[in-house]
């Protein structure tokens, strides 16, 4: 299909054999896939954690998700971290198409990153309702890594709907890529963005279905205060907030993933 060829092009470096021009202006038609390719993307990185121990399963994690994704999207997170710290209005959309790394950056990028590390320790070490290696039996084992895999395919999808919620509903900053996304589609095409993401709590394992909704719904919720902060500052969204979106909407939601599952 053009459209998921598309999607999985500007998204992840995975090869798309027969890949077209006409691919990219159907995905930008069609901001649906952002959640299914969002399902790509976590059932694959999602396997890391059937590694035996929980500081090699979350390290795979983090490198399956960069081989998966590349780093267009954390490179979106640092220029929008360097342009949210300049002071000067006028200045921010200059500083965001420059290519050097400053400070904001740089505090941007590690602060996520660590975020995004502690998370995956979080769930590889079973810290999600106090079980994980310490169950006693097998299918206690078992029933809580099934839980941890679909908290983590949750979130990426959440995180990848979160940049659909963008793309219909922004105005974009500046021309780019990102206005390319963002100025093809309006509100209508949330209803099969929600539709798409919605299966990922289809049969939720007993009592992960609150710890499955929180990572689903983070993304959204990340995007949307993002959203509300980029057009005071930037004057609507761009393709680094698309990616700065992505990189801290899988942050909260493995996050939100973990303290649900712990307090239901």
């Amino acid at each position: 299909m053009p459209a998921l060829r598309g999607a999985f092009t500007f998204l992840t470096r995975v090869p798309m054999p027969g890949a077209a021009p006409a691919d990219w202006h159907a995905f930008r038609r069609s901001p649906w896939t952002f959640p299914v390719v969002g399902a790509g993307i976590g059932s694959v990185a999602g396997l890391a954690f059937l590694a035996p121990s929980p500081w090699t399963a979350a390290a795979g994690y983090l490198v399956a998700l960069h081989l998966l994704t590349g780093v267009t999207h954390a490179d979106g997170l640092a220029d929008l971290g360097d342009a949210v710290a300049a002071h000067d209005p006028d200045r921010r959309l200059a500083v965001l198409k420059d290519a050097d790394l400053g400070v904001g950056g740089t505090l941007a990028l590690g602060v996520t990153l660590l975020a995004t590390t502690l998370g995956a320790l979080a769930l590889a070490t079973g810290f999600v309702g106090g079980t994980g290696s310490g169950v006693g039996d097998a299918g206690g084992s078992v029933l809580v890594g099934t839980v941890v895999f679909r908290v983590v395919l949750a979130a990426e999808v959440g995180a990848k709907a979160g940049m659909a919620l963008l793309a219909c509903l922004g105005t974009p900053a500046h021309e780019g890529i990102g206005s390319a996304v963002v100025s093809e589609v309006g509100p209508r095409s949330l209803v099969p963005v929600a539709v798409a993401s919605v299966l990922v709590l289809l049969v939720p394992p007993p009592g992960a279905f609150l710890a499955l909704a929180a990572a689903l719904l983070a993304g959204p919720v990340v995007s949307l205060v993002l959203m509300a902060r980029v057009r005071p500052w930037l004057g609507g969204v761009s393709g680094d907030v698309l990616g700065a979106a992505n990189e801290l909407g899988r942050a909260v939601a493995l996050h939100a993933g973990v303290v649900a599952w712990t307090i239901a």
